[in-house]
């Protein structure tokens, strides 16, 4: 899966907000509505449980001592029997008797129980339909009164009185999701117009993003966004300037090659032929090693620090630059002199660009200080870290052009000799990967040195 295609299938993050408020808001309104009915049910059984007890009480104050009046009670209750279909006007069903179970008065729905029942509340199954029992007796003892409720009747008013809670929710339900949805439309506006604003960068607009208002947690995001920008400037920057730098560095040594070829095809005399093939070989020779410090280059120029740092030992590797220096450099045999610590020269970094950076010093040292010239590398630790110098014996350079040396293509004191002016400045783009500085000065009794200060040990 291509990252374009993950990038399609990726839900949005508005969508996903908004689905999982909705989801909340719902499971919410949903736990209001069952807590509202089971808490409605309890109140409502309460109610009728006082009613029934409120009803009982009143029909052993009626009965006691009229058992000779009540023959018409039940005919005269049911002339205030209230509304069917009202939940909180129940229909009175009861029985009246006497404490020896003998019937009195009953209504003419109340299930046809003994009167002579456990006194207090119970349910009983009548039909297919559930009711609540209350059987209490006078303080006397001598009457007993049994009253009685469908409890179908009882959840229809906790039905009623829950949904009396529910309902004004239910309705503000909607404008609550139309409130949610609009507020996370505008929450994440400010991420849509970074989005635009990311999206019109050109590669000649790398700048900051500095006139986009966003929340303080997309801040960072910025931040690094802003970083990246300018690491992908410098890198276009930098490749810019290689390509630039590339192309006037190698019209010189190619109008070179081509009119030592002219040469070569024009002359009629073999020792001017051979002579014109061997400054093409030398500018061949030239030309490789001018790409090959510009290829070099171009690799390091991107890099912000290292990747692979590790302990390099500095003195093998340093005796390695020498001798394969000395097999370039007729004079180098017997004139390059180390002067290493004998308690060992170990740093943290790069062991191939380390090798680079020492490999040119010498090599420059070695051009400069001539054929009978001395050339000496030494390595000195200093607060915990070591400094590689170069020395060499050679004429120095100007006061005028030591401020140069380090820029690409500046040759200064090398422009009579054979050199790519890349050389230094590789040394001080190592150096930089490494924390470390490139240090460049005359010497005060004659000759120049050059070193690279604080390579981290």
């Amino acid at each position: 899966m291509t990252p374009a295609t993950r990038a399609e299938r990726s839900p949005s993050l508005r969508r996903r907000l908004m689905i999982a408020v909705y989801i909340s808001v719902l499971l919410l309104w949903l736990l209001t509505g069952w807590l509202s009915y089971t808490r409605a049910q309890h109140e409502a059984e309460e109610l009728m449980d006082g009613h029934l007890a409120q009803t009982a009480h009143l029909l052993l104050a009626i009965v006691h001592d009229n058992e000779k009046h009540i023959e018409n009670l039940a005919q005269r209750l049911a002339s205030v029997r209230g509304s069917p279909g009202n939940v909180y006007e129940p229909a009175l069903d009861f029985q009246v008797g006497l404490a020896d179970g003998t019937l009195l008065a009953r209504s003419p729905d109340a299930p046809r129980l003994p009167i002579r029942g456990a006194a207090g509340y119970s349910d009983i199954l009548r039909g297919e339909e559930s009711w609540r029992l209350l059987n209490l007796s006078s303080e006397d003892g001598r009457y007993r009164v049994q009253v009685s409720q469908a409890i179908g009747l009882r959840d229809r008013a906790a039905l009623e009185v829950a949904g009396q809670v529910i309902l004004p929710l239910a309705l503000v339900l909607p404008a609550l999701l139309l409130f949610i949805y609009v507020s996370i439309r505008r929450g994440l506006r400010p991420l849509d117009t970074l989005a635009q604003a990311v999206s019109a960068r050109t590669p000649d607009n790398l700048g900051p993003l500095v006139d986009v208002t966003v929340p303080a947690e997309v801040r960072p995001l910025v931040a690094e966004l802003n970083t990246l920008f300018d690491r992908v400037a410098q890198a276009l920057e930098s490749e810019r300037r290689f390509t630039a730098d590339a192309a006037h560095e190698l019209r010189t040594p190619l109008a070179a090659l081509k009119v030592q070829a002219q040469v070569a095809m024009l002359s009629s005399q073999a020792p001017m032929r051979q002579k014109a093939l061997q400054q093409i070989l030398g500018g061949v020779d030239r030309a490789d090693r001018l790409v090959e410090q510009l290829l070099r280059l171009a690799r390091l120029d991107p890099q912000q620090q290292l990747e692979h740092a590790q302990p390099v030992d500095l003195a093998p590797m340093i005796r390695e630059v020498v001798a394969l220096a000395a097999t370039s450099h007729a004079a180098a045999d017997g004139t390059v002199q180390l002067d290493l610590p004998a308690a060992g020269c170990t740093v943290r970094g790069d062991a191939e660009l380390l090798g680079i950076a020492v490999r040119n010093l010498v090599d420059n040292a070695l051009r400069y200080a001539g054929e009978h010239g001395a050339v000496r590398v030494v390595v000195e630790p200093t607060e915990g870290r070591f400094d590689l110098w170069v020395y060499d014996s050679g004429p120095g350079v100007p006061q005028t052009e030591l401020a140069g040396l380090g820029q690409r293509f500046f040759r200064g004191r090398s422009h009579l000799e054979e050199g790519s002016g890349l050389g230094l400045a590789i040394v001080q783009r190592v150096a930089e990967l490494h924390g470390a500085q490139l240090r460049l000065a005359n010497r005060p009794e004659g000759g120049f040195k050059a070193g690279i200060v604080g390579l981290p040990s």
